[in-house]
């Protein structure tokens, strides 16, 4: 019997499976087309692009780190018009109570009823805008939503939309009269991603659009229109959880977060949850670069974005100018790619 081609074998496969690679090749150019879309608004940031795609894929969550300036809001806000999701933002003060964040129940004279107001937690993409200007009492208030996706109130429960992605922002500069996010918070982050300044040819673009009548209040005139919605986020999640690791590279994995526990410049290395977190983005960065298997590349790509704010220097080291990208560069270095 003559050995079926490929051709063969995919026309011989059940129609269903057949679909989900229709689908998922389907999600799969509809997210790659955010890019496309979102460089309407925002120049030169195609990192923090697919960064924020990969967390969606993920069901995670992103700190944006940069300079004031950089476009860190703008991202968000288009790359929610691109994805045609409600999304929400809050500037983090220190007077901010957690309320404020969640919502709260209103009496309501007229049924004499208590009555809940949901907060602006409640939206698919939260942008929470220099979230370290405001108390660890109102930061934590977002613990339960980034970790179990719901709020409760008076002991009710209640489910927050499905995505659900928060993109916190701090500034890398200025700390006086800033609160630094505790370790255990840093951790509900899948993704640190540092939003640099721009190149010259990109900040020239800038200033050419600008200078054009371009308005980054006006998203719509700016031309952004929805290339992907719900149901590519669902297929192409479907798609990453179909994505197979190797035994090889869940031990690279783990052999790297080892190496950080080891490292003589940390006190604190990658824990288990950081590993989990490292595989889950290597999946997602196989599936968008057009693999449905994990190779070591795509370990060491998203590496520094995943356990660069869940490692911890040591105060000598961080004299010494050694940086966490620098520990991690280091330990990429060191332990034995698979073969």
């Amino acid at each position: 019997m003559t050995a079926p081609t490929p051709e063969t074998a995919e026309l011989a496969a059940p129609a269903e499976t057949r679909a989900v690679a229709v689908n998922s090749d389907s999600a799969r150019a509809s997210l790659e087309a955010l890019r496309a879309e979102i460089a309407k608004a925002v120049v030169g940031q195609d990192p923090a692009v697919t960064g924020l795609v990969v967390a969606l894929l993920c069901r995670g969550h992103v700190l944006l780190e940069g300079v004031p300036g950089v476009a860190k809001t703008l991202l968000v806000r288009a790359l929610a018009a691109s994805l045609e999701l409600d999304t929400k933002r809050v500037q983090f003060t220190p007077d901010l109570m957690p309320s404020d964040i969640t919502g709260s129940l209103v009496y309501d004279a007229r049924t004499a009823e208590f009555s809940f107001q949901p907060g602006p937690v409640f939206t698919n993409l939260l942008l929470a805008d220099e979230i370290n200007r405001t108390p660890p009492k109102t930061q934590s208030s977002l613990l339960e939503a980034m970790e179990e996706r719901q709020v409760t109130i008076d002991g009710s429960p209640r489910l927050l939309p499905d995505p659900f992605l928060v993109a916190a922002t701090q500034n890398p500069v200025e700390y006086e009269g800033t609160y630094p996010l505790p370790e255990a918070q840093l951790d509900r982050f899948l993704l640190k991603l540092t939003v640099p300044l721009p190149s010259r040819e990109d900040e020239i673009d800038v200033l050419t659009r600008h200078a054009e009548g371009f308005n980054p209040r006006d998203l719509k005139a700016a031309g952004i229109q929805p290339v992907a919605g719900p149901a590519d986020l669902d297929a192409a999640r479907a798609a990453v959880a179909a994505t197979s690791v190797s035994p090889e590279i869940a031990a690279y994995v783990v052999d790297i977060c080892r190496a950080t526990r080891e490292s003589p410049s940390l006190t604190l290395g990658a824990s288990p949850r950081g590993a989990t977190a490292l595989l889950s983005t290597a999946r997602a960065w196989a599936w968008l670069t057009g693999r449905d298997y994990v190779i070591p590349d795509d370990v060491k790509a998203l590496a520094l974005p995943t356990l660069r704010h869940r490692i911890q220097l040591r105060p000598e080291a961080e004299m010494e100018g050694v940086t966490a990208d620098s520990v991690l560069t280091a330990v990429l270095a060191h332990v034995p790619v698979p073969r």
